[in-house]
């Protein structure tokens, strides 16, 4: 049994929803990315720059780092969609391979330390990858929200499981050089 199935899945889900719903947001005018918004964060742009500082903080800790408190220093890193489309697939691709990396001999049960400013918190490597995969989905959830208050249209987020869409993703998984059977673990 492939253990990391379901965490490689969710990481390359991960890749593809970042992408769909950056690539949605290229159709706004600069305004627009940084209009007042409903949210917790104010701006499309805000919100997604916190999923961007997010991933930085843990995965910097998963791959072994003390970045710590300093990922949020600055709340909105990338000022520009172009500079967040690079900085966040090439976090998404940072995570991939922390996955990957887990098929190693502590695997998944591996203790990860979280430097979080006056502490340091030990966790398992499964639980924090399942927080972070749940972060993400809560913060595009409302960057998706905010879309549909837009001149964009909000893209389609839920079909990367299903067998029958495997058309709709094939030319984005080709953009993002993966494909199903990596995804799966099956080649």
């Amino acid at each position: 049994m492939d253990v990391l199935r379901p965490y490689r899945a969710m990481a390359f889900n991960n890749l593809w929803a970042n992408h769909r719903l950056l690539s949605a947001c290229s159709a706004l005018s600069a305004a627009e990315w940084v209009a007042p918004r409903t949210g917790f964060f104010p701006s499309l742009r805000a919100t997604l720059n916190h999923i961007l500082i997010i991933d930085h903080f843990y995965v910097d800790a998963m791959e072994g780092g003390t970045l710590g408190p300093v990922a949020w220093a600055n709340r909105e890193p990338c000022a520009t969609l172009p500079e967040l489309q690079a900085a966040q697939k090439a976090m998404d691709r940072r995570l991939i391979a922390v996955v990957e990396a887990a098929a190693g001999h502590d695997g998944l049960e591996r203790i990860v330390s979280v430097h979080r400013g006056a502490r340091i918190q030990h966790e398992r490597l499964d639980r924090l990858l399942l927080h972070l995969f749940q972060h993400q989905i809560h913060h595009r959830g409302q960057a998706h929200a905010m879309l549909s208050g837009s001149s964009a249209p909000p893209p389609q987020l839920d079909e990367f499981f299903s067998v029958g869409e495997a058309e709709l993703r094939a030319g984005e998984f080709a953009a993002l050089g993966i494909s199903e059977a990596r995804v799966w673990g099956e080649g």
